[in-house]
């Protein structure tokens, strides 16, 4: 990654480049007009204002179909400042979120690899920032105004602690995100599968803790929510839409309009489970923290009833692993040209919004295929993303102050 060799080639790269970028995202993609933002902002001023209830409120959506607040009562409670200002105030609110979060997760996950092979990091990071707009899952995370990005964020800020020897102080980003969406539940059981059973346990306590919080707050959602609409699945959406790329929505749309089998999706999901298992101890036992978390985001995807396309933040990185392994020094010439293709057909891929070509008949051989496209990315990357060995992994080795009950250096038996 060299690039222009003056300074003033440099800027005017970087002026080009991400003007061609901001020229792009202003008038190519779909803008979904900050539709899941007009949801929260609803639902709580509807909460706060009206003293109606949280999972009470929903708004129409463009077919029609009328959309609520889907998130655990925490998530509500987190909220809760945005009916506090205007519409334009809770724009600019998620905007600046968003854009900390993606500075926090491209510095964590990008940042050696842009040191490494940039002579200027600056511009590295510049090149890096605007490839990683184009992402369809980023863009549509922004102009959704949804939550994805902060909760990578949480996430990688735990996988960091572990990564860098400080594991004591992990699981409470993990606890967070879980309190505040269901899904990132399954990096919980990562830290248990790996045998960090104090960041297990950590994250575990906060998500509790968070969720008490809320139920002090709020019991009546509370109980609404635990009891009753959490199983209501049509809240969230129909399966067989082609946005919902998981496992499940693979199922719906083969046998739409009938429901997809319970159990043939169950059977499928602990597949998916037992191959991601046996991947992340082997992460673990090499002390490579980025493939492990990589993988486990994957799997998050495969196995949720729901995964729409802007859910698949979550891929990002799987990306970056494929991307530094094939940089890194002493990867074989033919293994680095094969490691750096597939990550350019993954981010390619990712950033075409090609599954909408199937959006009104996901049907036929070029309907599963094609409109199940990012399905397939998550298979491959769940079955073969590459798991570094001690000598090359992303992670340092942990620092022997740090070696306790929660890394798996003391229990080698358990991540074999």
């Amino acid at each position: 990654m060299t690039g222009p060799t003056t300074t003033r080639g440099r800027l005017l790269l970087t002026f080009g480049l991400t003007g061609a970028v901001a020229l792009f995202l202003a008038t190519v993609p779909l803008h979904r007009d900050w539709f899941d933002l007009s949801v929260y902002y609803g639902t709580v001023g509807h909460w706060l204002h009206d003293g109606g209830r949280i999972y009470d409120y929903t708004t129409p959506g463009a077919d029609g179909t009328a959309y609520g607040f889907t998130y655990p009562p925490f998530a509500a409670l987190c909220m809760l400042p945005m009916a506090l200002v205007s519409w334009p105030g809770a724009i600019t609110i998620c905007l600046l979120l968003n854009l900390a979060a993606s500075a926090a997760v491209l510095y964590w996950l990008t940042g050696s690899l842009v040191r490494r092979h940039a002579r200027h990091p600056w511009f590295g990071f510049t090149v890096v920032a605007c490839l990683f707009a184009l992402l369809e899952p980023v863009r549509d995370t922004f102009s959704f105004g949804q939550v994805n990005l902060v909760l990578l964020a949480l996430v990688l800020f735990d996988a960091r602690l572990l990564a860098t020897g400080r594991g004591r102080y992990a699981g409470f980003g993990i606890g967070l995100a879980a309190a505040i969406k269901l899904t990132p539940a399954i990096f919980i059981i990562h830290l248990l599968v790996t045998g960090r059973r104090r960041a297990a346990g950590t994250a575990a306590a906060t998500a509790a803790a968070a969720t008490l919080l809320a139920a002090w707050v709020a019991p009546t959602p509370s109980r609404d929510y635990w009891t009753e609409d959490l199983w209501d699945t049509d809240r969230i959406g129909v399966a067989a839409y082609v946005s919902n790329q998981s496992w499940r929505g693979m199922l719906a749309r083969l046998v739409d309009p009938v429901p997809p089998s319970g159990a043939v999706w169950a059977l499928g999901a602990l597949a998916v489970l037992a191959v991601w298992a046996h991947r992340v101890r082997r992460a673990a036992a090499a002390r490579d923290e980025a493939a492990g978390f990589a993988l486990t985001g994957v799997a998050a995807c495969l196995v949720s009833p729901i995964t729409w396309v802007h859910h698949l933040v979550w891929l990002i990185p799987a990306l970056t692993v494929l991307a530094d392994t094939a940089l890194r020094p002493g990867t074989p010439p033919a293994r680095r040209r094969r490691l750096l293709s597939t990550a350019v057909a993954v981010y390619v891929i990712l950033c075409s919004s090609v599954v909408w070509l199937w959006r009104l008949h996901p049907t036929g051989l070029d309907g599963f295929l094609g409109g199940n496209a990012y399905v397939w990315i998550c298979l491959g990357l769940l079955l073969t993303l590459p798991v570094r060995a001690p000598d090359v992994a992303v992670s340092p080795p942990p620092r022997r102050t740090d070696v306790g009950r929660d890394t798996p250096e003391r229990h080698p038996r358990r991540t074999c």
